[in-house]
């Protein structure tokens, strides 16, 4: 007997599980099924039945998440299409009035005015242009800068991208992508101890430009009052590496004021370039607020007449460029014209200026395409040998550069004559055409 309760007390347990596991087996006998068993249908408890019935709803419609836009009508696919156009087309009046939008929180709002849809470009892509990605390696291959890159340009897809090898252009930023001066309008950056000139840089740029096959070229560079010389010998250096490398191609230099010593100007207007270009960027009233303190409206116009005087007024071509939608009057533009036609400048530009960043100074006017050419009209009237005018139109246009080289061209063979004129710009006009389509 003593033996025997301890081994009731070890079989209670396995008792207990065995009646528990009968109990549960007997309970689900009747919604136990089997695989194998073809035709056999599950039975669901009523009771199951209804609960999923209750929670159906809430598994189905889930609660949306909440969102801070109240506008949430979706817009046609066709507006966000970049060559996306109005069934009909609108009339002048219409295309030209500036559309505006409210931007900010309920209690914070704004109104902004919306880019001009003749001021919208498509974005540049290497993929679907082999010129364009060419130009951008052999850029970064030789570590050289330019303009079109530093100073957000929207024809960079236009220019480097030309319809072939011969028509894309690049304009070549010397002496690093850091600059002195702190213009109100440009988008370079800027210091008071840049680092210091690429020794190498003339062989490399001579090298690409070679390598590209250009028959035009543009060279600019960022001020670099740090410099003894302001960076002349460096540029001068530059073109006669490129003429020794490829004398047929054609070098339009875009060069800072070189804090007025004329000497400096000097250097490079006998460097062998063919077009010289200093831009007044804007007219007299303007320039303390527009341009850095350091450039002044003046000397701008002194440079100009400088490089006249050394080279002759046949010797070189002389050019320069203005913004409008700075907050300038017609009497200004009038008046700066005037003084331009005064130093013989035989080239000048108009374009939109365009805000790079909120930093920057705001866009006071969007000027229409049809002022552009009515001011491109009074240039020519005026005397100037060519004027470029639109609302992209920059310093270095294509359309600008492809009649200057014809020009340089014809003077090259014969004394210019006005018969070869009007075939230059018969023959500017196909190419801008061209390029345009």
């Amino acid at each position: 007997m003593a033996s025997a309760v301890p081994l009731q007390r070890v079989q209670a347990p396995l008792r207990r599980t065995l009646a528990r596991a009968v109990a549960v087996s007997s309970s689900s006998s009747s919604s136990r099924f089997y695989a194998t068993a073809p035709d056999a249908t599950p039975t669901v408890p009523q009771s199951d039945v209804t609960a999923q019935t209750a929670r159906s709803p809430s598994s189905s419609t889930p609660k949306p998440r909440p969102t801070y836009f109240k506008d949430n009508t979706v817009a046609p696919f066709s507006d966000f299409l970049g060559t996306a156009s109005q069934a009909a087309p609108l009339s002048p009046s219409e295309a030209y009035t500036l559309r505006t939008a409210e931007v900010g929180p309920a209690h914070n709002r704004r109104t902004i005015t919306r880019l001009p849809e003749w001021l919208k470009t498509p974005i540049p892509s290497a993929g679907a242009n082999p010129n364009f990605g060419k130009i951008k390696s052999d850029l970064r291959g030789l570590n050289l800068h330019t303009v079109c890159e530093e100073a957000r340009c929207p024809n960079i897809g236009e220019c480097w991208g030309g319809s072939n090898k011969a028509a894309a252009t690049a304009t070549i930023m010397l002496m690093g992508d850091t600059c002195t001066r702190g213009c109100r309008f440009c988008s370079v950056k800027t210091s008071r101890a840049p680092p210091p000139l690429d020794p190498h840089e003339p062989e490399n740029t001579a090298e690409a430009l070679a390598r590209w096959g250009l028959g035009y070229v543009v060279l600019t560079s960022v001020d670099r009052d740090d410099l003894a010389d302001g960076g002349a010998r460096h540029f001068a250096e530059t073109i006669r590496r490129i003429k020794q490398k490829k004398p047929d191609l054609l070098v339009e230099a875009l060069t800072g004021d070189f804090a007025g010593n004329l000497e400096h100007v000097k250097m490079v207007a006998e460097s062998g370039l063919d077009v010289y270009a200093h831009n007044v960027e804007t007219v007299e009233g303007l320039t303390p607020y527009v341009r850095d303190r350091r450039a002044t409206f003046r000397q701008s116009l002194k440079v100009l007449e400088h490089v006249k005087a050394v080279k002759g007024k046949e010797g070189i071509i002389t050019k320069t460029s203005i913004m409008l939608g700075l907050g300038e009057t017609e009497k200004e533009l009038w008046e700066t014209l005037r003084e331009l036609r005064k130093v013989d400048v035989d080239v000048v530009t108009f374009g939109q200026y365009m805000r790079p960043t909120k930093r920057h100074l705001k866009v006071e006017k969007y000027v229409t395409p049809d002022e552009f050419d009515l001011w491109k009209q009074r240039a020519l009237d005026m005397g100037f040998l060519y004027c470029a005018s639109g609302p992209l139109v920059r310093s270095s246009y294509k359309a600008g550069e492809a009649f200057i080289e014809n020009v340089l061209r014809k003077r090259a063979q014969s004394k210019v004559s006005p018969e070869v004129l009007q075939q230059a710009a018969v023959a500017a006009e196909e190419a801008a055409q061209e390029s345009s389509a």
